[in-house]
């Protein structure tokens, strides 16, 4: 692999499947996924050599990504960070055609954010785990509150149910997925295996139940997919039915979801022998079919259910939160805050009047 992190961080081995690099170039996208456990954003797109190409910087507990090609957000330990793309159309930085510049920062302190996305009025939303709620940014506050479920009494930082997961339809925020309807701190834990919910921020209304951990709520094309993750299947919600229909097994727990044209890239994770991972029906699941958790990602096509490409990391990261699609993106790059590439990268935007 053509490993472009940064000199001195742990070194991490990627290895992927023989055409994953032709599919990223044939699709003219580009990746983007992050993993709290080793405090990494990881950029990956095709190397000028036809191997892949992986940008890595450090941004403390990353977690929820959003981008659309052109704008990057992130969710770390206290911020909220927003990376603009710094090219020019048609532009180039050292032979990579994206430069994503960490521009603002929203301090929020230790929410526990995990998915986050602008609304189309521009209005950012990120779900607020710790104080079980949807929530936005303030310019005087850590948040502001927009929503919670109807079964948390009070807006309180217990983490009572573990919500995570934030879906938006028609460009406004819809769904959430929640481990349990806990209204006690922590008591989503007691309900990992089958307490897990879908619920429809508009109507109030729990449309999905006895899931095992959902995460990564999305909606692609009409349809409501999500993880189901203490199974390890990747499926969609027949909200008529109620019901959960699952698509495609990975080997392993799945957190992070994006969508390339018929193409599901799915984030995987080696689960964690502790009271949050540990004990789900994903344990027999991989033994039954002989298989070891993995880390990295898979790249389901949507109209078979199969595995069309892979990518497995090897090394100090074994656990990734979400993934997110660049669109018309071959090569992507990222600025850190940790060299100082970040103070010799100057630009000028379009002049204005006084």
């Amino acid at each position: 692999m053509a490993d472009e992190k940064v000199p001195g961080e742990p070194w991490l081995q990627i290895t992927c499947s023989p055409d994953f690099v032709g599919w990223l170039l044939r699709e003219r996208v580009g990746l983007a996924f992050t993993t709290y456990q080793s405090h990494k954003l990881l950029l990956l797109g095709a190397g000028p050599d036809g191997r892949p190409a992986v940008c890595e910087r450090t941004f403390r507990n990353s977690m929820g990504l959003w981008a659309d090609g052109q704008t990057l957000w992130l969710a770390t330990r206290y911020q909220i960070w927003r990376f603009a793309n710094a090219l020019a159309p048609g532009q180039l930085h050292d032979g990579r055609d994206r430069l994503f510049v960490p521009r603002t920062a929203h301090t929020t302190g230790d929410l526990d954010v995990h998915d986050l996305a602008p609304e189309d009025s521009g209005r950012l939303v990120f779900v607020n785990t710790k104080f079980n709620c949807l929530a936005t940014v303030d310019e005087r506050a850590s948040f502001r509150p927009l929503w919670k479920p109807p079964f948390i009494s009070a807006l309180v930082p217990e983490d009572r149910c573990h919500l995570n997961g934030l879906a938006l339809d028609a460009g406004r925020a819809r769904y959430v997925t929640a481990v349990a309807t806990s209204d006690v701190a922590d008591g989503w834990r007691d309900r990992r295996a089958d307490g897990g919910v879908v619920v429809d921020v508009r109507s109030n209304e729990v449309v999905l139940s006895g899931l095992s951990m959902p995460h990564s709520p999305r909606v692609h094309n009409g349809a409501l997919w999500l993880h189901n993750s203490g199974t390890g299947f990747l499926g969609r919600a027949d909200l008529a039915a109620g019901r959960f229909e699952p698509v495609a097994f990975c080997p392993g727990y799945l957190r992070g979801l994006t969508f390339v044209g018929d193409f599901a890239v799915v984030g995987l994770s080696k689960p964690r022998r502790d009271n949050s991972f540990g004990g789900l029906a994903l344990d027999g699941a991989l033994a039954a079919r002989g298989a070891e958790p993995r880390c990295g990602l898979n790249v389901i096509d949507l109209r078979t259910g199969v595995t069309a490409h892979w990518v497995r990391l090897d090394g100090p990261v074994t656990e990734l939160y979400d993934v997110v699609a660049l669109p018309g993106v071959t090569r992507p790059w990222a600025l850190g805050l940790k060299s100082d590439e970040i103070e010799r990268l100057l630009t000028i935007g379009e002049p204005d009047v006084l």
